[in-house]
């Protein structure tokens, strides 16, 4: 298993947002090639000792949150881990040690509660995005919040997760294109 470190500099310091979210298969590869072990580790829960130091903490948060989506896409796999993502998550914002985070590190621990499909969690995101104070970051979670008010749950998971996706789920999706959540 490779340390929280190693994840934290493969993350922030050699790739960026293009490879976060541009969902290519390059970036998908080259992640699979030197992270696959190390995410099973930690979807196992053997990487509790990370969570010494908020370095390491977001370190398992982007494992579980953005690893499992990068290394399953398509698959039920791809948000198998969400739940423990949003717990740490969760923990990381109760004891403040985000505030000690730069603002992509923040983006990343609040990006599980952006990811859940409950109206409650939604709620709090956008209290939390809101007081990050980050425009494009709130604009993004106010859409998250839209399709799950509107839907109960994130249509483009439909497929994934073996779920009938409703008529006006299918014209969603169809008109949201790749921007659909």
């Amino acid at each position: 298993m490779r340390s929280d470190e190693d994840v934290i500099r493969f993350w922030f310091v050699e790739h960026g947002m293009g490879d976060w979210f541009g969902g290519k298969p390059e970036f998908d590869a080259v992640l699979k090639a030197g992270f696959e072990e190390t995410h099973q580790h930690v979807a196992k829960g053997e990487a509790w000792n990370w969570r010494g130091t908020p370095k390491g903490r977001l370190a398992e948060i982007i494992v579980l949150d953005q690893f499992s989506r990068q290394l399953h896409r398509g698959s039920p796999l791809a948000f198998s881990q969400d739940k423990m993502a949003l717990v740490l998550a969760q923990e990381m914002i109760a004891q403040r040690l985000d505030l000690s985070m730069s603002p992509d590190e923040r983006m990343f621990i609040l990006l599980p509660f952006m990811h859940s499909e409950s109206p409650v969690i939604q709620a709090e995101s956008m209290r939390l995005h809101e007081a990050l104070g980050d425009e494009k970051g709130l604009d993004f979670a106010t859409k998250h919040r839209d399709c799950i008010a509107r839907f109960g749950r994130y249509p483009f998971r439909n497929k994934a997760l073996g779920r009938q996706s409703t008529d006006e789920e299918l014209a969603y999706m169809e008109e949201a294109g790749k921007r659909g959540f």
